[in-house]
């Protein structure tokens, strides 16, 4: 990925100072600053094209050598934020510079421009202390001493004239909304009645769910459990229960015992709406990291086969239904080559959670709108079409696949389901949500991209975007 001179371009090479280890810092770990430095190391690993978890992790992969592991939860903060700001820190950034600075610092500066841009009470730190701590890490790196100056002046400028340059930012589309420009088309061209609310939904930070386990409690039972530890919640779904306020896994009742897991409310619809019941066999394809395979035998006695092309990925599956103690037969494999893991016996049921663009998701990986491009989606639909033309043989007559993505381009769900259900006259299509777009957007009532029914997954709805659809073998 390598910068071009548009403001508009997130993108820019990394040089070698982003190899500097957290350890070369003379900044306290537990300072803002540090924060900062450590956020603007993780901003240009994505500008180079690695995904932010992964960016944000291998900056720690040492922290209990040098004792920055305090500093985590809000490095991820602010990288977190600051991806769903980029486009306008860079706008802001290239209105105060005329002449690019040092990679690094462009980054830290992004960094605080997506701090800064909020205020009063919405702002996590007071605007002096972010412009102090931004100077300081600049200032901590010996290369970077030179440009101190220059990012007090910026900062500080942008203080003084805030409103007028907030509001000159309105009247440029993609630093407004924080997705390139192709992606805003898409959105627009796939829902023109409902694009700026699923903009809007995918730049706030999506809530902690959980997913009660029907083997260990009830919601209503959950829900008493948290009340009475003090933990404000709210039953979302079937088996959903959203926390008022996120926390670690580490402090959420039951979790180690698997009396709950992590799951978005809109993935909680997965395994209810397969209706695997006991003793059927069904297969997971696409299975890591098991949250979907874990839902699936807390639902029913099954004999489940979770599929996973990538070894690693495959290793969370086991650590994941091993906390739940359930089990499942996990094998390595392509979903679209059966020829080197299947048995021969056929399944009564299939979950086709396909790999996709991961569109519907952006609220809780901000990162991924700037690491696609858009002849990502065609390459895409093929893999697709690849898994689901070799998954269709294997199930039984009379048994039913799944099919699902985390999308909210209609390329990958409602137009592939009709492609599915014309190639296979044997295709009965059933009844399915379709297309669930972000819990702040409404579907309108005249949406002509399919089946829309039940896009909500309830009154209390606050789920990521996903499509559904569901076939039976006649």
């Amino acid at each position: 990925m390598t910068r071009k001179p548009s403001q508009h371009s997130p993108s820019q090479p990394v040089p070698r100072e982003r190899e500097s280890r957290l350890s070369a810092l003379h900044l306290a770990p537990d300072s803002l600053g540090f924060a900062l430095d450590s956020a603007a190391q993780a901003i240009g690993a994505v500008r180079a094209g690695s995904a932010l978890p992964a960016a944000v992790q291998s900056l720690f992969s040492s922290a209990k050598d040098d004792g920055a592991a305090v500093a985590r939860g809000a490095v991820q903060d602010i990288a977190y934020t600051t991806m769903r700001r980029l486009a306008s820190a860079d706008w802001l950034i290239a209105q105060r510079l005329h002449k690019a600075p040092p990679p690094h610092v462009a980054d830290v500066l992004a960094c605080a421009f997506a701090l800064l841009i909020d205020e009063g009470d919405a702002a996590a730190y007071a605007p002096f202390t972010v412009v102090d701590q931004a100077v300081s890490a600049i200032g901590a790196r010996r290369e970077f001493v030179f440009a101190k100056g220059l990012v007090n002046a910026v900062l500080r400028g942008f203080l003084r004239e805030r409103a007028a340059l907030l509001d000159a930012l309105q009247a440029d589309e993609v630093a407004r909304w924080n997705y390139p420009s192709w992606w805003l088309d898409a959105v627009r061209r796939a829902w023109p009645d409902a694009w700026q609310e699923v903009l809007a939904a995918g730049n706030v930070q999506g809530p902690l769910t959980l997913r009660v386990n029907p083997r260990h409690s009830t919601v209503d039972a959950y829900l008493q459990m948290l009340r009475d530890q003090g933990i404000a919640a709210t039953h979302v779904g079937a088996y959903a229960v959203r926390l008022a306020t996120p926390t670690s896994v580490e402090r959420i009742p039951g979790f180690a015992d698997g009396v709950v897991s992590v799951q978005d409310a809109g993935a909680q619809l997965a395994a209810p709406l397969l209706d695997a019941r006991d003793g059927m066999r069904v297969l997971d394809a696409c299975a890591a990291p098991g949250g979907k395979t874990g839902h699936l035998l807390e639902l029913a006695d099954v004999d489940v086969v979770a599929l996973e092309s990538d070894a690693s990925r495959a290793r969370r599956i086991g650590e994941n239904l091993q906390r739940l103690q359930l089990d499942a037969e996990i094998r390595i494999g392509d979903a679209g080559d059966a020829t080197a893991w299947h048995d021969g016996e056929p399944f009564d049921r299939i979950l086709a959670d396909v790999p996709c663009s991961a569109s519907g998701i952006v609220r809780r990986h901000p990162d991924i709108r700037w690491l696609r491009r858009p002849s990502d989606i065609p390459a895409l639909v093929a893999e697709q079409r690849r898994i689901l033309q070799a998954l269709w043989p294997l199930l039984k007559t009379g048994g039913e696949l799944l099919y699902v993505t985390c999308s909210i381009f209609p390329e990958e769900g409602e137009l592939q389901a009709q492609w599915f259900g014309n190639l296979y006259p044997d295709a009965v299509r059933l009844d399915a949500p379709g297309q669930l777009l972000p819990a702040a957007a409404r579907v309108p009532a005249d949406a002509s991209a399919g089946s829309l029914a039940g896009h909500s997954t309830g009154q209390h709805a606050d789920h990521d975007g996903f499509f559904y659809a569901r076939f039976q073998k006649r």
